[in-house]
């Protein structure tokens, strides 16, 4: 069992499998030694998935929650990109998270922190990183978050 898979074990979470994407794209794309993982929504790998909007429904925690499942999506995407070898990974450079949320919803930030704990746990300081964290209208499927990921990697 790998490093991360103790962790995730440890935390009582499941790494689930790469998700194929959902439109016309690629998962991945790595130029030189950034790899760029695609928006990545909050879908367990059980299938459960979080929808609906934060400030109308939605809690903070349910949020969280749901940053969490897709910061574990882009840790899956990156395991596929990487076949695996997570002693490639140099370093998490930045996250985009993105938040289904009402036009009166301040708190994105916290919902996007389900993700930035989870690299940092998983990671340590290689996965501190740079972020943003917006509120939007609306995402694909109803999900409550979408972020993607800025990576760099060891050739």
């Amino acid at each position: 069992m790998s490093t991360i898979d103790q962790i995730l074990d440890r935390h009582g979470l499941t790494l689930p499998e790469a998700k194929v994407p959902l439109g016309a794209y690629v998962p991945y794309v790595q130029s030189g030694n950034l790899l760029m993982i695609s928006g990545q929504g909050p879908v367990g790998a059980s299938g459960a998935v979080v929808t609906g909007r934060l400030g109308d429904g939605v809690e903070i925690e349910d949020g969280t929650r749901a940053a969490q499942m897709a910061g574990l999506n882009i840790v899956a995407q990156l395991k596929a990109a990487l076949d695996g070898d997570f002693d490639r990974l140099v370093r998490i450079v930045r996250l985009n998270g993105f938040v289904n949320s009402t036009p009166d919803f301040t708190h994105q930030p916290a919902v996007i922190n389900g993700a930035s704990e989870l690299m940092h746990d998983l990671f340590a300081e290689r996965g501190v990183h740079s972020r943003i964290a917006v509120g939007v209208a609306s995402l694909p499927m109803n999900w409550a978050v979408e972020i993607d990921a800025v990576i760099e990697v060891a050739e």
